[in-house]
């Protein structure tokens, strides 16, 4: 049991910190507590009934001091029968509110704890009442909820007293005016009299930091180590003679920005070093990360190496091969250009590998597939990734690994902002290089924000825009249904969102209506349908109804891929007038004329996933649009995520939001292959620890006076192996 909560030895559970604390120094009295607090309670049982009501079982409490008496209740709470009895002492946590059926306060579903009676013993007595108490997590059942953690935590600290190894040097400890480890550990669980309580209760105190700097000093300790063995390896120094200055001059479709000329004279300078480039290039929608990539992958080329991009999907790959093809047109070199993907026929793959194992193709694009056994490059030199956190960490290993000769260069690509603090944390062992900077004729796009019920306003301006010869995307959060196994349906993880739980949603906002939309907006209608409109039905309810007459086509998840890119290549043609899709369209597509798009049920999707979304407009010179059309009730994290799509199109401040909104785990939708799993530090709160740990980490690694002596440095190195073995999966210490 406690195995499954990571629990494996004493330090795991020594680890294992409080949640919360609770001053049961000086309780707060019944008469001093007021409506809207949050307060701990210790008070006598007076009594307590299971009630039946015709809604649900509520269980009802009633604690006393004095005159004075405080309701507990708990909703469907039947597994508190026979929990309390008269008499009993139980500590009390929650927000206290008032009562209508008397002048006395209640709490609502608040956290309890039986405190020991003269049948415990006196160290269970000794460590739950008069002091600061640590609050855990259960780990499993009442058997091993907080009372049982107390007591052996206590009991381990006490049989380990003056042997807790050291894991950091005295120096540094010092120097950032950290306790000693044995200390904050003590600290942590037993918080000594006059600890502040806001500082416990925010992981802030120097124990707390102590061990939170620990934890992240070691993580990025490994990533300096890997950085530092990468460079110690053999690369390719690449050349940029004036022949390369006038390749990659030659392919500019345009003036550059300040950002792609400072990203790509980064990314130049360690293609010209003796070691391999490991180097993410991260930037927000159409910020031009691809002709950066190019520009890369032609110094390779001149060089005489042979360069590989390798895209998430099948869609993407092809729109990458094509526009390479058609940006190195218009070099007077010739190059050879490839695509491999799954889906090809085996001879068109036999022939391809061919082509890439001779050396013949000089730049290879595709999927997954380039990482299969039968794919043997002649010289490769340059490995651009794009969409890297789609492929997670050891397919990007294996692609390195593949030459026998000098390792390739390594450039990592994506188009989601990654906010600094995982940067640091999942990226640390790239170089990265941010183009924050929009290339010339891209157009600010005006986001608006609709309820459902004036639809019909968002579908005539559709057909507008389509009479002035644009294109429009329409986008829903699930294929078919409502089902739980859509590939699509990957909203924003929060289940507050969930139709029938969230409260109403708010009034409009005040001001100016929208040019697009004049008539002011409304309350969305109560009684509207609640569950989610799916891609299938209203492709065919908008086909026949308001865009009867357009050319409308349906993409999502569920076709073959032949069938995909048949609809992609239409859209892209100009055949399509207006394209019904899924989240299937969040990455890569790029088509200029394309100046609307129309995301129903917006207050489902993750803010990532709308500000990719609305990405897919703006590429061209025209005004372009993205409407997110609202259903009837919306969440508060919901409409944070939506006021924060309409304030501002800067997608790193979009980043941050959503990484504060939804916490690091759940940051790209699904739990990140080779985020770390931290036991104590948490990367929203301690970001300036973080920091702190990165400087720190380099320079201990990278000092020629090493701080601290032989004894403790070799302590730092063998505490970092194991770390890196047990905590932190596939991030591996070089």
């Amino acid at each position: 049991m406690l195995s499954a909560k990571g629990i494996q030895t004493a330090e795991d559970l020594l680890y294992h910190l409080p949640f919360r604390y609770e001053d049961r120094q000086n309780p707060r009295s019944l008469d001093e507590l007021k409506p809207g607090e949050t307060a701990s309670v210790i008070a006598e049982v007076r009594g307590a009934a299971l009630l039946r009501t015709r809604k649900m079982p509520l269980f009802e409490m009633t604690v006393g001091q004095g005159r004075l008496a405080l309701k507990c209740i708990w909703f469907n709470a039947t597994y508190l029968q026979g929990k309390f009895h008269a008499g009993q002492t139980v500590a009390l946590f929650g927000k206290v509110e008032p009562s209508r059926s008397s002048s006395n306060l209640k709490m609502i579903q608040p956290q309890f704890e039986l405190l020991p009676d003269s049948s415990d013993d006196a160290e269970t007595r000794l460590l739950e009442v008069g002091r600061i108490t640590p609050v855990y997590e259960s780990l499993g059942g009442s058997r091993l909820a907080s009372r049982w953690q107390r007591k052996v935590i206590f009991n381990l600290l006490e049989s380990m007293r003056g042997t807790v190894p050291e894991c950091l040097p005295q120096a540094m400890l010092a120097r950032l005016d950290l306790p000693g480890r044995e200390a904050a550990l003590r600290e942590v669980h037993y918080p000594p009299e006059g600890t502040s309580l806001t500082q416990l209760q925010a992981s802030a105190t120097p124990a707390h930091r102590r061990l939170i700097f620990e934890e992240l000093f070691f993580l990025e300790l490994g990533l300096e180590l890997k950085r530092r063995r990468m460079r110690q390896r053999t690369g390719i120094g690449f050349a940029t003679t004036d022949k390369v200055r006038e390749a990659i001059r030659e392919v500019l479709p345009f003036h550059p920005t300040a950002a792609q000329k400072r990203a790509l004279g980064e990314i130049v300078a360690d293609m010209r070093g003796p070691s391999p480039m490991r180097r993410l290039l991260q930037g927000d929608v159409g910020s031009g990360k691809t002709i950066v990539a190019l520009q890369a992958m032609l110094v390779a080329m001149e060089n005489g190496y042979q360069a590989a991009l390798m895209a998430p999907t099948e869609i993407l790959a092809t729109q990458h091969f094509l526009a390479a093809r058609k940006l190195l047109e218009r070099s007077s070199r010739r190059y050879r250009i490839v695509l491999l993907t799954g889906s090809l026929d085996e001879d068109r793959k036999r022939s391809t590998r061919g082509l890439i194992n001779r050396g013949e193709a000089q730049l290879v694009i595709g999927t997954h597939a380039l990482i299969e056994e039968k794919v043997e490059f002649d010289r490769l030199g340059l490995v651009v990734v794009d969409e890297q956190h789609r492929f997670g960490v050891l397919q990007r290993f294996k692609l390195m690994k593949k030459p026998h000769q000098a390792e390739p260069d390594v450039l990592v690509m994506t188009a989601t902002p990654i906010p600094r603090t995982l940067a640091l944390s999942l990226y640390g062992d790239l170089d990265v290089s941010v183009l924050d900077q929009l290339p010339p004729g891209r157009t600010p796009i005006v986001t608006r924000r609709v309820p459902g019920e004036r639809a019909g306003e968002v579908w005539d301006f559709v057909r507008k825009e389509v009479a002035r010869k644009h294109q429009a995307y329409i986008v829903y959060p699930v294929i078919e249904g409502t089902k739980d196994d859509e590939p699509e349906l990957d909203f924003s993880h929060d289940p507050a969102d969930a139709p029938a739980e969230a409260p109403p949603r708010k009034a409009a906002r005040k001001g100016k209506a929208p040019e697009l939309f004049p008539a002011a907006v409304q309350e969305a209608n109560p009684a509207a349908k609640s569950g989610l409109k799916s891609a299938v039905e209203m492709y065919e309810k908008l086909r026949t109804g308001p865009l009867a007459g357009l050319r409308v086509g349906l993409l999502h998840g569920r076709l073959d891929p032949d069938e995909k890119e048949v609809i992609m290549h239409r859209f892209q043609r100009g055949e399509i007038d207006v394209l019904v899709a899924t989240t299937v369209i969040e990455v890569g597509v790029d088509v200029p004329n394309a100046t609307v798009m129309v995301v129903e049920h917006a207050e489902r999707f993750g803010l990532a996933q709308l500000h990719q979304l609305r990405g897919r407009v703006g590429r061209g010179a025209a005004k372009s649009y993205c409407i997110l059309i609202t259903g009837p009730r919306v969440s508060p994290p919901g409409e944070e995520r939506l006021n924060a799509m309409v304030r501002t199109q800067d997608g790193f401040e979009l980043a941050e939001l959503d990484l504060s909104l939804r916490g690091p785990g759940e940051f790209f939708g699904t739990r990140q292959a080779g985020l770390p799993d931290f036991r104590v530090a948490n990367l929203l709160r301690d970001r300036q620890l973080l920091e702190l740990a990165k400087q720190e980490a380099a320079h201990f690694a990278n000092n020629p006076a090493p701080e601290g002596t032989e004894a403790e440095r070799a302590r730092v190195w063998a505490r970092l192996k194991m770390a890196w073995q047990r905590r932190y999966g596939l991030l591996e210490a070089g």
